[in-house]
């Protein structure tokens, strides 16, 4: 996905911003003869028992030779103590002696007072709103464990999302306008009025109860559906997540007895038609266009659907009638 430099300025100057605010950029921190680096080794010990150079390296993202030099100075000025592990005797777990401790007590209250200013100038609603957004961004740049996905049929509330996330994406990532917007509103208002349970569905992805992609197949003419509004958002790509969809896709549309499905898409479009693709669509027809603020290239992609097994059984059953 492509990351503009207005957003990466964002990023920066936020950063630069509430570095200063806190103080980290200061010789010492918190009005200390102490580095940030050094105070966060230092809090880690403290509040970690056991901890060993190895895992304090690898948490803190520290070379192992620039943290090996703090716990010499650390130890050198008496404020740390070394421990054989009891189950391991190559483990060498560090602990803050009293002298340490002694060290790290006001920083910690000094911290506190820090951070109690920060907040205590902000009113309720703008304190629970950083607070809130602070958690936003810890989620957001936290690993997540790769939940499955699953798909259901759309509640209410889905076609507003579904609209407003086909808005905003195709408006971040192609810069099209709001006609693309209106265009999608039209598509699923028609779904949702002349909705047929039998011949079309909608498909909602959900990855840990959050929305993570859509598709529809709606009924089009002699035989032909059409597959439409297929997204998957940002965060659950690359996942097979959108493979999923068009296959769900395709497999409803073949036992509901359709003999063909097609598509209309854009060339630009190139994660969507290497989907297609692999699911056996075929590019029948291209054709320039002036659409969304752009010009752009329509394809018609194709894909033939052999009558199922259910399918060749019913129509057997009704030749016997």
């Amino acid at each position: 996905m492509l990351i503009s430099a207005e957003q990466v300025e964002q990023v920066r100057a936020f950063n630069r911003d509430y570095t200063r605010r806190i103080g980290v950029l200061s010789q010492g921190l918190l009005d200390s003869p102490w580095s940030l680096t050094q105070v966060r080794v230092m809090y880690e010990i403290a509040h970690r028992a056991g901890v060993t150079a190895a895992e304090l390296a690898a948490e803190l993202g520290l070379d192992r030779g620039y943290l090996s030099r703090i716990l010499k100075g650390f130890e050198a000025r008496r404020l740390l103590a070394r421990a054989t592990a009891d189950a391991d005797a190559r483990r060498h777990p560090r602990r803050l002696t009293a002298t340490g401790q002694r060290v790290l007590a006001p920083l910690e209250r000094r911290s506190q007072q820090q951070v109690r200013a920060l907040l205590g100038a902000l009113d309720a609603p703008r304190r629970e709103a950083l607070l809130a957004a602070m958690g936003t961004i810890r989620d957001a740049l936290t690993p997540q464990p790769v939940a499955p996905a699953v798909l259901r049929a759309p509640r209410p509330g889905d076609m507003g999302w579904v609209v407003e996330r086909h808005g905003v994406l195709y408006s971040v990532e192609y810069g099209w306008n709001m006609e693309f917007e209106a265009l999608v509103a039209g598509i699923t208002a028609d779904f949702t009025r002349k909705f047929d349970p039998l011949r079309e569905r909608c498909w909602i992805a959900e990855r840990g109860g959050r929305r993570a992609g859509c598709i529809f197949l709606v009924a089009g003419e002699g035989g032909t559906a059409k597959l439409r509004l297929l997204l998957v958002e940002p965060e659950a790509r690359g996942l097979g997540l959108g493979g999923q969809l068009v296959s769900e896709c395709v497999s409803f549309a073949r036992a509901a007895g359709y003999a063909r499905i097609v598509l209309w898409t854009q060339s630009n479009l190139t994660a969507a038609r290497r989907l297609y693709e692999r699911a056996g669509f075929e590019l029948r027809g291209r054709e320039p266009h002036r659409s969304f603020g752009h010009d752009l290239i329509a394809e018609t992609w194709e894909l033939g659907l052999p009558p199922s097994a259910s399918a060749i059984s019913r129509g057997a059953a009704a030749a016997e009638r």
